[in-house]
């Protein structure tokens, strides 16, 4: 498989995995804080099961990958309030998503020597 395809996939998961986390979490949230159905906790817990699985299809070892996804869940948890909560990010916000994602690109993307990115083929 090619790098830019193996990337692409890779973004794809942390991408999907942070929806489960933050739209299952949210989902709790609703419940517990916002008095939605206890139906609707229940969805949210599964989906936040569902985001447990997702990060072990990242073909590299277990640190890296949730180093990383941290990163990536910092950068979706402010889009997501932006998007779904109405607030707007601000300087700091934005300073604090790049700083994350510069350490994603480091931890996540950066070649080692004498070692392969993707460790299972």
């Amino acid at each position: 498989m090619e790098k830019q395809s193996r990337n692409f996939i890779s973004i794809l998961l942390f991408f999907l995995a942070c929806l489960c986390e933050i739209g299952g979490g949210y989902l709790v949230w609703l419940w517990l804080r916002e008095d939605f159905s206890f139906v609707l906790g229940a969805v949210g817990g599964f989906v936040l099961f569902l985001y447990g699985i997702v990060p072990t299809f990242q073909k590299t070892h277990f640190h890296r990958v949730y180093a990383a996804y941290g990163g990536v869940f910092i950068v979706m948890s402010v889009f997501w309030g932006w998007l779904i909560d109405g607030v707007k990010p601000d300087n700091y916000d934005i300073i604090g998503t790049i700083i994350a994602m510069i350490g994603v690109l480091i931890i996540f993307y950066y070649p080692r020597k004498g070692e392969r990115i993707w460790q299972k083929e």
